[in-house]
Parts: C-alpha cells; sequence; structure tokens
C-alpha cells in the first residue's frame, strides 16, 4: 500500500465498526453534471430558466454544459468503478424523462438512464436513484409549480413512471432531496430556482412537497416496485452559542425547522407546533398527514454542518475548531452523531439510515497532474469516525455516500465551488483523480479486506 494513509488512517476501533455490512458509494445530482441542457428532447427546469437570468448565479454561469456527464457516462462509470465503490447515488432529471413534468413521455431520456442503471450493473455497482433534486419542469412551474397541490399529482405519475421503467434494477429509489432547500432557498430567500422570497409560501411549498413524497409512495407500490424507498432530509445538529434563555430557545426553534419540520409529517403525523415557529401550512387537507406518513424502507440523511444559534448582536461566532469548508460551514464532525444518536432516540421505529450526502468544498488547485487535498480527506475521517460512533451507539446506519463524485455546477455558486474526488477541467472535461479519491479507494479496500492501514 501507499503511504497516502499514514497520517489520516481511521482508528482500529472505526475500522472494526465500518467494516461490517457498509454500503460505500458516491453521489451526483442530473442538473450539476449532466448537461446536454437541450439534447434529444430534454425540456427546459427551473434551474435553466433561474440560471439564465441575469444576477442569479455566480458569473451567470449555468448547468448547459457542467460536466458533460450524458455523453461521458461510461468513462464517469469507469471511474466509480476504479474507486471500488459499492454503489452510486444519482438524480434523475425530470424534464429530460417528461419535458413537460404532464403528457409526453420522451423515450431518448429514458432511454439514457437505462443505459446508466445497466452500465453501472455491469461494473458491480448498485444504482440508487433520486426521483427531484431541485429540477422541477418549467412547464410544470408555469402551472404553479410546487405552489399547486397538481404538482404533487403529477410527481406522483412522475415516480410511478419511472419506478415501472428501471425499478427491477434499482438498489434503492428516493423521492426528493432536501424538500427543505426547496421549500427554503428557493421559495423563502430567493437563492435558489425558482427565486421566490415568501415564507409564507415556503411554508405551503413544504407541505406540497411532503404530500407529494407520500403519493409517490403509494403510486409506486401500487405499481409494483420491488426497490426499497425513501427520502432524503438534510439535517444538522443545532447548539446554542450560550448558556442563555434566548440563546438556547433559538437553538431549539431553528432545530425544530431543520429537522423536526420534516421528520414529525413523516414519523409522528404532525408539523411542530413551537412557539417560535413562524409561518405553517395553509394548505393542510383531512387525509394528507396519513399519505405523507407512509412506511419507509430507507432514511436518506445529508449532512455538512451544524446550526449554530446566537441571539446577540452582533452574533457569538461558532468556534470553528477544525476551520470552515470553501462554502464557509464550519467543520464539526461531532455534529452528525449528535444529530444520528438524536433522531435515533426522538423517532421509534426508524428505518436503515443511509448517510447519502457528506462532503466538503475545497480550493483546490491542479498541480503537474495532482489534486493534493488533505484538507478533504481529514475532513472524510472525521465524519467516518462520526458514523463509527453512532453505529456504536445503536444507530441503524448502514452506508455513505460521498458528495461528490466530481466538480460540478454548485447552483447559485457556480463553478466556483470543488466538492468532488475527482477534479473536472471544465475546459477540456478532463477528469483527474484528487489525493481523497485515492485515499477513499484504499480505504474502501481496506475496510473490505480488513488489511492495511485504514
Amino acid at each position: 500500500m501507499s503511504n497516502l494513509n499514514d497520517p489520516i488512517a481511521l482508528t482500529p476501533q472505526t475500522r472494526a465498526t465500518l467494516s461490517r455490512d457498509f454500503a460505500w458509494g458516491v453521489a451526483t445530482s442530473a442538473y450539476q453534471i449532466e448537461g446536454a441542457a437541450a439534447a434529444d428532447g430534454r425540456g427546459p427546469s427551473i434551474w435553466d430558466t433561474f440560471s439564465h437570468a441575469p444576477g442569479k448565479t455566480v458569473r451567470g454561469e449555468t448547468g448547459d454544459v457542467a460536466c458533460d456527464h450524458y455523453h461521458r457516462m461510461p468513462e464517469d462509470v469507469a471511474l466509480m468503478a476504479d474507486l471500488g465503490v459499492d454503489a452510486y447515488r444519482f438524480s434523475i432529471s425530470w424534464s429530460r424523462v417528461q419535458p413537460l413534468g404532464h403528457g409526453a413521455w420522451n423515450e431518448a431520456g429514458l432511454a439514457f438512464y437505462d443505459r446508466l442503471v445497466d452500465t453501472l450493473l455491469a461494473r458491480g455497482i448498485r444504482p440508487s436513484a433520486t426521483l427531484y433534486h431541485w429540477d422541477l419542469p418549467q412547464g410544470l412551474q408555469d402551472l404553479g409549480g410546487w405552489a399547486s397541490r397538481d404538482t404533487a399529482l403529477r410527481f406522483a405519475d412522475y415516480s410511478a413512471h419511472v419506478a415501472r421503467r428501471l425499478g427491477d434494477r434499482l438498489a434503492t429509489i428516493s423521492t426528493h432531496n432536501e424538500p427543505w432547500c426547496t421549500a427554503k432557498l428557493g421559495h423563502a430567500w430567493g437563492k435558489f430556482a425558482p427565486g421566490f422570497r415568501d415564507e409564507a409560501l415556503a411554508a405551503d411549498v413544504s407541505h406540497h412537497l411532503l404530500l407529494s413524497h407520500g403519493l409517490a409512495l403509494q403510486a409506486m407500490r401500487a405499481a409494483g416496485t420491488r426497490a426499497p424507498l425513501g427520502i432524503v432530509l438534510n439535517h444538522s445538529s443545532a447548539s446554542a452559542a450560550t448558556d442563555s434563555a434566548a440563546d438556547q430557545a433559538r437553538a431549539a426553534t431553528e432545530y425544530a425547522s431543520f429537522v423536526r419540520w420534516y421528520m414529525e409529517p413523516i414519523f409522528e403525523g404532525a408539523y411542530p407546533q413551537d412557539e417560535g415557529i413562524e409561518h405553517h401550512p395553509r394548505n393542510v387537507q383531512p387525509g394528507d398527514f396519513a399519505i405523507i406518513g407512509q412506511p419507509l424502507d430507507f432514511l436518506g440523511i445529508n449532512y455538512y454542518t451544524r446550526i449554530w444559534a446566537s441571539t446577540a448582536q452582533p452574533p457569538v461566532p461558532a468556534p470553528c475548531a477544525l476551520g470552515v469548508t470553501d462554502m464557509g460551514w464550519e467543520i464539526y464532525p461531532e455534529g452528525l452523531t449528535e444529530l444520528l444518536t438524536g433522531i435515533h432516540q426522538r423517532y421509534a421505529g426508524l428505518p436503515p439510515i443511509y448517510l447519502m450526502e457528506n462532503g466538503m468544498a475545497n480550493a483546490d488547485v491542479l498541480v503537474d497532474g495532482r489534486v493534493a487535498d488533505a484538507p478533504r480527506i481529514d475532513y472524510m475521517r472525521r465524519h467516518l469516525e462520526a458514523i463509527a460512533r453512532a453505529r456504536e451507539a445503536g444507530v441503524d446506519i448502514r452506508g455513505f455516500f460521498y458528495w461528490s463524485l466530481l466538480d460540478n455546477y454548485e447552483w447559485d455558486s457556480g463553478y466556483d465551488k470543488r466538492f468532488g474526488l475527482v477534479h473536472v477541467d471544465y475546459a477540456t472535461q478532463r477528469r483527474t483523480l484528487k489525493d481523497s479519491a485515492l485515499w477513499y479507494r484504499e480505504t474502501i479496500a481496506n475496510l473490505r479486506g480488513g488489511a492495511g492501514h485504514g
């Protein structure tokens, strides 16, 4: 083995804990990597519209080309096979398979995902599909988007159609990725597509997203889907900056708005009613919570940092003892253990959990064919140890998906932020494994084989 692992080896306890029945994966999403925005009958999504509007993204950058994965898919699957991962989490572009989000299906788009799934299986990689990763067809936005209850019905139709086409070969199907981002960043804060700034609307949208999730589970099961079904939620632990009552209350409210807001409708049949929550959905109808609470076969969780709650002016800054990522997010792996053990204790009967996203944006530089991204390796090692601690505490967590396989289009940040294990030169589309990719490859091999450093 190389010396790459020596200063950054996993602890023996972590190795022992994660070497048993644990899946190793990588993740991407359609709009961030596929490119081919107008190829083969794909319709526009809200991100095509949003990114082409002046002033919405860094330098006005769009996902028109991104990583050109649509044309380079076999090469990218070969990279995954080289890393030795068990599973690949990708998302399906709704407007690629159904250009308007309703009506006619696009056979060329469906055929692309057929090829992707078959190529993955041929390389021994389990396909893990996400049905919605923020790229609503513009044709549905024109009819009201997620503010309209009808979009939830259209999502159920879309989900059933994709499941009938691909479900016999998929390892898992997730309905939504991070509905909090769709609701808050897209409809309350204007940072993401479709770019609205209306907190009350965002609460309504959050309900339609959850409703669409439940309807989709019903529709896919009615269609005979055998693949395990779930949802992917972005979660954080929450820390009060001080012991003051105000900071403690702020931390509780932030946690309720971020974590409990999506967990409790699914697992307890109601939204949190905490005093600090200002907006509640105005569009709940009788029977909605029974639909939302369909049983899950698994729960996907994404974790990047913790919530730091301070009511002081100016706010008390987070300690950032391990620094921050290139996104400005505090590196706080302990929060992952706190989060996982917390929901394990709070919610009875949780299904198996997969960490569907965890990763670090780093200011990577390609020098002489190498990206020496030691901070990312340290980030990964610390978060894997955090997972192991949660597993040792009884949390049924069964896999880790690094975000992301490739440097890619990072939404309103354009191409400024690099999360990938693989460096992408966007001018040439050349792929280069970073040191973190080599570390991940060796770590997976060692854990799978029970030998080596870590």
